[in-house]
């Protein structure tokens, strides 16, 4: 609910250039506050840099649907993205680690946190050990996870911490962007829409399916040529899906 505003707080917000008797204010809730934390922390202090690749997901579409027809429950685009990413991370496990003032830490166990629109604000609940479930258990589990993320039902210990982060704006039309690094996290993979677009496949023009990922990367943990050699392993297992569903 909107807060009234008192005279100390007009002053201050006034100082700002924010008039008087011209909005709402709505306090942040503790959710807000510790994200609003984080991310002023994370887009001061970590150095990044971006990693961008087109992929090809015509084959990944293909398998999808062909699943989900033999399967009563049914699997996203971006329940393979978090697979695609735990399998990635397994084969590059220096991807999945941390950087502290007491060392790299190199975590045993891949751990993805999903970015989720909630009326709190964005919230990354988290997929604990994805790398030892399958597509569907993933597919539930973030079900679950967003439906609780939206109702403010999450326990602090489902959205604090994780590996890596994954923050798909496809969905809303988006087809590239990048996206701050949220620590622990020592990269996040911001996924575009897949549209038709001209590709040259064999020397001929064709119309492919294309998808936009952009890995930012903390410099401190992960270097171009290893963040690299992650987006090779994920395009591997996003052009080539059958081992998504193993």
């Amino acid at each position: 609910m909107p807060a009234t505003v008192s005279d100390e707080v007009a002053a201050q917000l006034e100082s700002l250039g924010i008039r008087r008797d011209s909005y709402t204010l709505e306090p942040l809730n503790r959710v807000q506050k510790y994200i609003a934390g984080r991310l002023t922390d994370a887009a001061r202090d970590v150095p990044t840099f971006p990693l961008t690749v087109d992929l090809h997901i015509d084959a990944l579409l293909a398998a999808r649907t062909e699943f989900n027809a033999k399967h009563s429950s049914r699997v996203s685009v971006n329940d393979l993205i978090i697979k695609a990413s735990a399998l990635s991370l397994q084969k590059v496990p220096a991807v999945n680690s941390s950087y502290t003032p007491l060392g790299i830490v190199r975590h045993q166990h891949v751990e993805i946190a999903v970015a989720v629109a909630a009326p709190s604000g964005l919230i990354t609940p988290i997929v604990r050990d994805a790398e030892t479930k399958t597509v569907l258990q993933i597919s539930s589990e973030v079900r679950d996870l967003a439906e609780r993320a939206r109702i403010a039902r999450l326990k602090a210990d489902e959205y604090m911490g994780g590996t890596f982060c994954i923050s798909n704006l496809g969905m809303y039309g988006i087809t590239s962007f990048g996206s701050i690094i949220n620590p622990p996290h020592a990269a996040i993979l911001s996924i575009g829409a897949g549209k038709p677009t001209p590709v040259v496949i064999a020397g001929e023009v064709r119309v492919a399916t294309v998808m936009n990922v952009t890995m930012t990367c903390d410099h401190r943990v992960v270097d171009g040529a290893t963040g690299a050699t992650w987006l090779k392993a994920f395009r591997e297992c996003i052009e080539q899906p059958a081992v998504l569903f193993e």
